[in-house]
């Protein structure tokens, strides 16, 4: 007798598949763990800045009480000719300190950016001024600088005993020679670490081509880092418009307000004058200055701050 078994069906239903993750979900489910740098920032940012444009339109000498002022700040202020006179020494700083760190950076950057071994440890000894205190490093130049008791008239060097900080040319060089001198550290390893990112394969052609160190320089080297350029002079520009500490110890503001900046001046005016309200103003002052600055340097830059890393590759 013959049985006859049915076969089983086959399957014709797929597994089913589950929806896949939306990339939005997840990355709404750990947004909260921007919460504390977002506390952090309105705390420590946000509110003392509306603070200041709340108080650059009150009367308050840091004691008593607050009481409204209306524009009078504003307008006393605007017409001030101490004021343009800050704005435009921040101006020779900002100009000047960058036209001084950025070629110097470039070169040293370029340098230590080398495998040789004795550059590394040169490079750790070159980092050191960065480490510095600015107010340490004011008090030692200022000693150093005397001209009765400095280094000029320790050596006998009539050309290095003379009066830096007493004149108002000479003040102004030495608070850039300085700031360039602290400062181009930092700049340097900016730029260390973004000739690193050029793809070396990129130096072997231009080397097959014919192309010597300096045309590889300015063919290749300056182009792949025009937006390492643009993050470093940001830092820098932008930076130099909060300079305080150092002018403060070392000339305060003198001779004849040589060196009297924006920042110096609105300390000056805030708690050497007890007038919070105009101080305010400086401050607001300073803080739209280096957003346009800020913004105009990553417009001059592009959209694409990865791109300079991928050119000609």
């Amino acid at each position: 007798m013959s049985t006859t078994t049915s076969a089983a069906p086959p399957a014709t239903g797929a597994r089913p598949e589950h929806p896949p993750r939306s990339g939005g979900a997840r990355s709404g489910s750990l947004a909260w763990l921007t919460l504390p740098a977002v506390v952090v920032f309105v705390a420590f940012a946000i509110i003392p800045l509306l603070g200041v444009f709340y108080l650059s339109f009150q009367n308050w000498n840091g004691i008593g009480a607050i009481t409204p002022a209306g524009l009078s700040n504003w307008t006393a202020m605007l017409v001030d000719p101490a004021l343009y006179s800050a704005l435009w020494k921040t101006f020779v700083v900002m100009g000047l300190s960058w036209a001084v760190q950025t070629p110097l950076s470039i070169l040293l950057g370029v340098f230590i950016a080398g495998s040789q071994r004795y550059r590394a440890v040169y490079s750790v000894f070159f980092f050191i001024p960065l480490l510095l205190s600015s107010a340490a490093i004011s008090i030692a130049f200022k000693a150093l600088l005397d001209p009765n008791f400095g280094l000029g008239a320790g050596l006998g060097v009539p050309w290095l005993a003379q009066n830096w900080l007493g004149e108002p040319a000479l003040a102004m060089g030495v608070v850039i020679f300085i700031v360039s001198w602290q400062f181009i550290p930092f700049h340097s390893l900016i730029y260390q670490g973004g000739i690193r990112q050029i793809p070396v394969s990129l130096y072997e052609a231009a080397e097959i081509d014919g192309a010597g160190r300096v045309r590889q320089f300015f063919s290749l080297t300056l182009p792949q880092l025009k937006y390492t350029i643009i993050t470093s002079s940001t830092l820098m520009i932008v930076g130099s418009l909060v300079f305080f500490d150092l002018i403060f110890v070392l000339t305060a503001g003198g001779p004849a307000d040589a060196t009297r900046v924006l920042a110096l001046d609105m300390y000056l005016r805030g708690f050497r004058g007890h007038m919070m309200g105009p101080a305010s103003v400086v401050a607001v002052i300073l803080v739209l200055l280096g957003l346009v600055l800020a913004l105009a340097l990553q417009r001059i830059g592009g959209r694409d701050p990865s791109a300079s890393q991928l050119e000609g590759a």
